[in-house]
């Protein structure tokens, strides 16, 4: 399943919602895990682990907040790597 149907309500809806994509979640936990300097193939791995599970949250809702997709995709890359994890929440604030 690369895109699905499920919108995404962006920023307290001060921005248009868009329809979740796989791919923009791929890259983002991606280039967390390359910026805490996984090697390519964990942040590929990791990339695809997380979506997956995702995917699978987000099968029994038909919208959900951005802030909710983030903060799902964190508590699931923690479990596979906590500095990742830690970037990818905190995103906004690092300089």
């Amino acid at each position: 399943m690369t895109s699905t149907t499920i919108n995404i309500i962006k920023r307290e809806g001060r921005r248009p919602s868009e329809s979740f994509q796989r791919a923009k979640l791929y890259a983002s936990i991606r280039a967390a895990c390359l910026s805490v300097r996984s090697p390519d193939g964990v942040a590929e791995m990791t990339a695809n682990n997380v979506c997956d599970a995702v995917i699978v949250w987000l099968e029994t809702k038909p919208e959900v907040t951005s802030a909710d997709l983030r903060r799902k995709a964190t508590d699931t890359l923690k479990s596979f790597h906590p500095e990742a994890a830690y970037l990818y929440k905190h995103h906004r604030l690092v300089i």
